[in-house]
C-alpha cells in the first residue's frame, strides 16, 4: 500500500473508534449535560467584555446609589456593597479559574508524566527510587496545606497562586504514569522496540506513553474542578485572586460577610465554582466511559 493509502486508513481507523467512543459517551446524559455547560461557560468567559452587561464592574468601579440592591431583571444577581453587577462579575470570575486551571495543569502534568516514564522504565534502579522517594515526600503533605504555606511566602496574586499549585500537583500525575509504565514495562511491544535497537526516548514517548494518554486526559479533566476548587479555597482566605478583581473565591468570602441579609453576594458566585467543578467532573465521568469502549 501507498503511503497515502496507508494515511487514509489509519484515519478512517481513528473516525471509526472516535465514533465508538463518542456513542458511549452520548449515552450518558449527564456527561453530555456537563459539556454542554462547560462549553457555555467558556464561551462565556472567553467573550466576557461583549457578554458581561457591565463589564466595567470588573474592576476599580463604585456606584454606591446602587449598592446591595436584590436581583433583578437589571442586575441577574443583584450588586455588592459598592454598586457593582454581581452577575457581571461572576463572568469575568470564571475567566480567572478557567486560566488557574490551564495554567497549573498545563505545568505540572509533562514534568510529572516525564518523571513517571522514567522511573517506571527504569525499575530497580538508582533513578527510579530518587524519583519516586521524591514524589512521596510531597504527596505526603496534603495539597491545600502545601499551597498554602507557599502561597504565604509568596505575595498573594494569581501568578504566585498558579505557581504554588503547580508545584504541588505534578506528584500526581508521576504516581499514574508511573504504575501505567511499571505494568507495560516488560510487555511483547516494549521488548520488540528494544531489540530493534529504538532509542530510549522513542520507546518511553512513542511505546509507552499512547497507552497512557487516556487516564491521563481524564485525569486531566477531573483534576480541573478540583484545581479550580484549591484555588478558590486560597482566594476565600485572601491568598489568590486580590481585589478589585473579581476572584470567584474572593466574592465568596466578602459577600460571606453580608450573610443573611444580602444572600445573593455569597450565594450566586458560590454556584457558579459549583457548576464549573460539576460540568468537569461530569466530562470526566463521559471521558472514562469513552476511553473503556476504546480499550475493549
Amino acid at each position: 500500500m501507498s503511503k497515502k493509502e496507508l494515511l487514509i486508513a489509519a484515519l478512517s481507523r481513528k473516525r471509526v473508534s472516535f465514533s465508538k467512543g463518542w456513542y458511549k459517551f452520548s449515552r450518558n446524559p449527564l456527561s453530555v449535560l456537563g459539556l454542554v455547560i462547560l462549553l457555555l461557560i467558556i464561551v462565556v468567559a472567553v467573550f466576557a467584555p461583549y457578554i458581561a452587561p457591565f463589564p466595567e464592574h470588573a474592576g476599580a468601579f463604585t456606584n454606591f446609589r446602587k449598592s446591595s440592591l436584590p436581583p433583578s431583571l437589571n442586575h441577574f444577581f443583584g450588586t455588592d456593597t459598592v454598586g457593582r453587577d454581581v452577575f457581571s462579575r461572576v463572568i469575568f470570575g470564571y475567566r480567572f479559574s478557567l486560566i488557574l486551571a490551564v495554567v497549573v495543569l498545563g505545568l505540572s502534568i509533562p514534568p510529572g508524566v516525564i518523571l513517571g516514564l522514567i522511573g517506571g522504565y527504569y525499575q530497580r534502579t538508582r533513578i527510579e527510587i530518587a524519583i519516586m522517594r521524591i514524589t512521596d515526600i510531597f504527596l505526603a503533605v496534603p495539597p491545600l496545606v502545601l499551597a498554602l504555606a507557599i502561597t504565604v511566602m509568596l505575595s498573594p496574586n494569581l501568578f504566585n497562586q498558579m505557581m504554588a499549585i503547580s508545584l504541588m500537583w505534578w506528584p500526581w500525575y508521576c504516581r499514574l504514569v508511573y504504575a501505567i509504565t511499571t505494568s507495560l514495562r516488560y510487555e511483547y511491544f516494549v521488548r520488540e522496540a528494544e531489540l530493534t535497537g529504538a532509542s530510549k526516548a522513542h520507546i518511553l514517548l512513542r511505546e509507552i506513553l499512547p497507552n497512557c494518554a487516556a487516564p491521563i486526559l481524564t485525569k486531566m479533566t477531573l483534576d480541573a474542578g478540583f484545581v479550580i476548587t484549591v484555588g478558590a479555597s486560597l482566594s476565600f482566605i485572601g491568598l489568590g485572586v486580590q481585589p478589585p478583581k473579581p476572584g470567584l473565591g474572593t466574592m465568596v468570602a466578602d459577600g460571606a460577610k453580608r450573610l443573611p441579609a444580602e444572600w445573593w453576594m455569597a450565594v450566586f458566585p458560590a454556584l457558579a465554582i459549583v457548576m464549573v467543578i460539576l460540568s468537569f467532573n461530569l466530562v470526566g465521568d463521559g471521558l472514562r466511559d469513552m476511553f473503556a469502549v476504546e480499550e475493549v
